[in-house]
């Protein structure tokens, strides 16, 4: 049997957590910035643990079971 292929494209948005969570960074950093309060830009910095709900189509997309 052939080992599970990643989903490339989840596998360089997501990454999962040494406890096996998924973690994700937030979006609206790329572009428009000056439109966006310094607040509102700091608050989007760094990474979040994936919502529970979707942690399962996340780790199935990453080829983890």
């Amino acid at each position: 049997m052939p080992k599970q292929k990643s989903n490339r494209a989840a596998a360089k948005r997501f990454s999962l957590t040494g406890t096996g969570k998924a973690k994700r960074g937030h979006s609206s950093l790329r572009h428009g910035m000056i439109s966006k309060s310094r607040a509102r830009k700091r608050r989007l910095v760094g990474v979040v643990v994936v919502a529970g709900a979707d942690q399962a189509r996340v780790k199935r997309l990453l080829g983890k079971r």
